[in-house]
């Protein structure tokens, strides 16, 4: 793999490990957390929706925001990520606003089921599911990278249930390059073998060096090792690896919007130094998203978020 395509896309990704939220994100109002956990059932060519793991940032100061007039904010992660990914800012974001903030691992992510289908459509549906089976008849939604193709698949095939549109770095119409590389080191993790009664450190460290083959980048390898975890005294993958290096072109290739469009507040919130929402492919955003606005946050990368929280959340409260 080309050390550019590491560079560009992960060159940040040692905020998820290092960086603390800023004092100036959260506030001091007394939240909940209630988790579920979906059990990971068998690969299957079930192509219904699935049930999703999530957390749910809720107020114990109900009265501070009416439930009967609080939108709820659902946000999905991207490729290779989890829930957890996005805890610090659901909290800022909650505490922030008063609203239930809803944020699921995608199937075949965390610790929902994996399924051996996996493409945008079926993405959305989950998310559909989810909102029915918590009762939410609309919500903001949220959605990073994969997770912001999904958002904008549920927002086209179902704009009731969107009250808002916030899309980040990602594009419907066109795809970073170095993304298309992504299939080398996916195999490389694909096919690690961990033996049995391995203490964690000792496994972690062998998948380091086995991965440090591919992946130069030893801060994008501790973002690749959140998603090894113990299973009944041996390491695997958290993710579906297989599914998605099979269908990781249902993924990064094009987005299938069809003629369909979405009228409703939209939002685009793009880092300065990725090249994943391109000014160039503003015009042709808008035929789908017709009153899509566009905020780039400067000295961020494809992980804003994470990168430049503060910004990020300065925007996102605005546009909310």
């Amino acid at each position: 793999m080309a050390n550019s395509f590491q560079t560009q896309m992960f060159r940040h990704i040692q905020v998820f490990f290092k960086n603390k939220p800023a004092k100036s994100i959260l506030s001091p109002e007394s939240f909940t957390v209630k988790n579920t956990r979906c059990i990971q059932s068998t690969a299957t060519r079930w192509n219904g929706p699935v049930k999703l793991a999530y957390t749910s940032y809720e107020g114990t100061n109900s009265y501070i925001v009416p439930p009967s007039t609080a939108t709820p904010i659902i946000i999905q992660h991207g490729l290779l990520g989890s829930r957890k990914n996005w805890a610090s800012l659901g909290k800022a974001i909650h505490s922030k606003t008063g609203k239930k903030v809803i944020v699921p691992d995608a199937r075949n992510h965390g610790d929902s089921p994996h399924s051996s289908v996996l493409d945008y459509e079926v993405l959305s549906k989950d998310l559909v599911k989810l909102m029915e089976d918590l009762e939410i008849p609309k919500a903001i939604m949220v959605g990073h990278s994969m997770g912001g193709r999904a958002m904008m698949k549920l927002a086209l095939n179902k704009p009731s249930l969107v009250d808002k549109l916030v899309v980040v770095d990602i594009s419907p119409v066109n795809v970073s390059p170095g993304a298309k590389l992504m299939t080398e080191f996916l195999t490389l993790m694909e096919h690690i073998n961990l033996g049995d009664q391995l203490k964690r450190a000792t496994a972690r460290k062998i998948v380091d060096e086995q991965l440090q083959v591919v992946v130069k980048d030893s801060l994008l390898r501790q973002f690749l090792l959140t998603n090894l975890v113990e299973d009944n005294g041996r390491y695997r993958w958290r993710v579906n690896l297989k599914s998605i290096i099979q269908n990781l072109p249902n993924i990064i290739g094009h987005f299938p919007s069809k003629d369909e469009n979405y009228i409703g507040p939209t939002l685009f919130i793009a880092g300065e130094k990725s090249d994943y929402v391109k000014p160039a492919d503003h015009n042709a955003i808008r035929t789908i998203f017709p009153s899509a606005e566009f905020q780039y946050i400067t000295g961020a990368g494809h992980w804003v978020h994470a990168e430049k929280p503060t910004q990020f959340l300065e925007v996102l409260l605005k546009f909310i």
